[in-house]
């Protein structure tokens, strides 16, 4: 990992911190520009990383902070990705979309 990589995840870190802050949701491509990730496969590297946050939030019993990052294209709903990893923590056991995906995702936002 170079220094630039890291720099973008520390001002990720801030922007999903804001996000959380005013409680407000915040698109994949809304987090990657704010935290200037650089091309290319942008929201492939944002994935990757909030996959890790992810496992670190579980593993430590903190709210899951990817919960706060949505796809634009499907409704509020964080990508299927979410749902997967969240299955892969025990964490849900549904389909990444319907009822029962958002009202999951309801309840991680609190």
């Amino acid at each position: 990992m170079t220094k630039d990589d890291n720099e973008w995840q520390i001002r990720a870190e801030m922007a999903l911190a804001v996000a959380m802050q005013n409680r407000t949701l915040i698109t994949y491509a809304e987090l990657a520009d704010a935290a200037t990730i650089p091309a290319p496969h942008r929201i492939n590297k944002l994935s990757v990383w909030l996959e890790a946050t992810m496992e670190s939030d579980h593993a430590q019993s903190m709210p899951l902070r990817a919960a706060w990052v949505i796809s634009r294209a499907r409704g509020g709903l964080p990508a299927p990705g979410f749902f997967i990893k969240c299955n892969e923590l025990g964490l849900y056991d549904g389909a990444p979309d319907g009822a029962m995906a958002t009202a999951f995702h309801l309840n991680l936002l609190g």
